[in-house]
């Protein structure tokens, strides 16, 4: 008896799983799916053997701008309170006059970059203060001429707390000592909050962000803009990093607002190439235009 539709989709998708296992003591850099090769992802090596190019050839992640939550939760936290007073549920949190001009500075420094080494195409958060500074980003000349609108990609929301939401260290202390408890036994990679998320969970969806860039965006050089979790989890994919590498990332310091993280595709790296890490929390065009440099967590700070 032959396999049904559904046993033969079944079957590939556990294949498809299983190619995705790795030793998690040695994970290796993340591979984005791989399709028919066409002209317009094909590089030549330095050898001169033709590969199929799967990453983008650049890409920049940029944290949004200081948001309103920012400003609350630095104010929450150095009151010693337990809950963040802000009125608007996260995802419409907008941008502090601050955070407008890092995004503005940010956006004049991809416009002062030669017209073809601008970004292509733009894939942003749907969080409002993310939107809001890719579209400053993209106001300032930041975009490459004819870019398209930018993509707005839930994939790359903020990681979500569930009953921590709005509470501070101290508040989760207070409020819900089990859970700051099992955060210290698991760690904050593996510990997911009620109705929350783990950095893990993060992962799992921007395992399927990175197979949309490989798939409709290769070769282009690409805009992220997204959240301080986000930003990490990328490294930790692309990289190809342990749990313990990137937690000291993270515990060295945060992600500054409007920072730019850059990578470049470099074809002699490996069989498709790879993209190598150009400059992490770069915050030289928040700086140069004058901008303050902030890097408080939003207002969402818990259990970040």
């Amino acid at each position: 008896m032959g396999l049904s539709d559904n046993s033969i989709f079944v079957f590939g998708a556990r294949r498809h799983c299983r190619s995705h296992r790795s030793d998690a003591k040695h994970p290796r850099p993340y591979q984005p799916r791989t399709r028919v090769l066409d002209a317009r992802c094909r590089t030549r090596r330095e050898d001169g053997h033709t590969m199929q190019q799967h990453w983008p050839s650049r890409l920049w992640i940029v944290r949004h701008g200081e948001s309103a939550g920012n400003v609350a939760a630095e104010a929450a936290n150095g009151a010693s309170l337990a809950r963040i007073d802000i009125a608007e549920r996260d995802v419409d949190v907008p941008l502090s006059a601050c955070g407008e001009r890092q995004a503005d500075a940010v956006g004049s420094w991809f416009a002062g970059l030669p017209a073809d080494e601008r970004p292509e195409i733009a894939l942003v958060s749907p969080y409002l203060r993310a939107r809001q500074t890719c579209d400053r980003i993209r106001s300032a000349g930041g975009l490459a001429h004819g870019a398209p609108a930018p993509v707005v990609d839930e994939r790359l929301r903020e990681k979500e707390l569930g009953i921590l939401d709005r509470l501070t260290r101290t508040g989760v202390e207070q409020l819900h000592p089990e859970q700051a408890e099992m955060r210290r036994r698991l760690g904050k990679f593996y510990h997911r909050p009620p109705c929350g998320e783990s950095w893990c969970d993060v992962i799992l969806r921007l395992r399927s962000a990175l197979d949309t860039v490989s798939l409709h965006h290769s070769d282009k050089r690409i805009l992220i803009v997204a959240h301080q979790v986000v930003v990490l989890c990328l490294r930790y994919l692309i990289e190809g990093m342990t749990e313990a590498e990137i937690l000291a990332i993270d515990a060295a310091g945060d992600v500054a607002n409007c920072s730019v993280t850059d990578y470049a595709f470099q074809a002699s790296e490996g069989a498709t190439g790879k993209l190598a890490l150009v400059r992490y929390n770069f915050v030289a065009p928040v700086t140069e235009a004058g901008a303050p440099v902030t890097s408080e967590p939003d207002a969402n700070v818990a259990a970040r």
